[in-house]
């Protein structure tokens, strides 16, 4: 039996963005608030990076003293790595290791749609399985 578990089946559609301009603290506030461990970084109201915990950890508090002055923009990852949405669910996960990211922007039509987490492929993943251990 063929597994048809596509990307767009799995991912979030409501992204959560913060501007490259918004400091990074503004960022940290949303994702504290909205219970997320990123946001998507827009310019002129296109995603253009993604932001994270890691960033934030990695980027902002060892160099800079966790300073109210950092941008998303200048810590943000970049260039964004994006799956198309009628992508298979281990083409995402594949992708996602090749590139040890944890994260990925969906697409469809060139316009992102949504974002597929690490999480969502787990869930996804397990989903399958247990479809497959019914039959």
């Amino acid at each position: 039996m063929p597994i048809t578990t596509t990307v767009r089946d799995i991912m979030t559609k409501d992204l959560i963005s913060v501007k490259n301009t918004d400091q990074a603290i503004k960022a940290i506030e949303v994702m504290t608030k909205k219970d997320i461990g990123s946001v998507v970084v827009t310019e002129d109201g296109k995603p253009v990076g993604i932001l994270t915990e890691r960033d934030i950890m990695k980027r902002v508090c060892p160099e800079k003293l966790c300073t109210e002055a950092v941008t998303a923009g200048e810590i943000m990852s970049k260039p964004l790595i994006t799956i198309e949405a009628g992508a298979k669910l281990g083409e995402a996960a594949l992708l996602m290791t090749e590139k040890d990211i944890r994260r990925l922007l969906v697409t469809e039509k060139g316009e992102v749609v949504g974002i597929v987490t690490q999480k969502d492929v787990m869930r996804g993943t397990l989903e399958t399985f247990m479809v497959l251990a019914s039959i």
